[in-house]
């Protein structure tokens, strides 16, 4: 089956950057959408970024958009989120996610339950 490690998780404070990776095993990984989801305690898990299998169409939260980037390397297997300028409130849990169909809209790309395989996290916190 698909699984999933993220890494790249730390403390900085604001304005610093971070890049998270995650890496895929146990699948053909250029036939996943992968999705990036975050979580801090007490919050629903959000969705901040995704990309598509086939053409590589990138979709990001409002709330990242210009500031954060979302990649993937088929030949390593892998998918990173480049995060910017970072705040306190991004601080939360990061998780990697997978589906084994594509993904064509934001709509789609948002949702949990779009995805069927997931990373056990990397953790990102931010001070001030």
């Amino acid at each position: 089956q698909v699984q999933l490690m993220e890494s790249g998780g730390g403390s900085v404070q604001a304005g610093d950057s971070l890049r998270l990776v995650c890496s895929v095993s146990g699948g053909t990984f250029s036939k996943l959408a992968m999705g990036w989801f975050r979580q801090a305690p007490g919050k629903e898990r959000e969705f901040v970024a995704a990309i598509s299998w086939a053409s590589g169409r990138t979709f990001y939260a409002d709330y990242v958009e210009g500031r954060s980037t979302v990649a993937r390397d088929n030949s390593k297997a892998t998918v990173s989120l480049q995060m910017n300028n970072l705040t306190p409130e991004d601080t939360a849990v990061y998780y990697c996610a997978a589906r084994d169909r594509n993904l064509g809209t934001l709509n789609m790309a948002v949702r949990t339950l779009s995805y069927g395989y997931w990373g056990r996290g990397t953790q990102v916190t931010v001070s001030s």
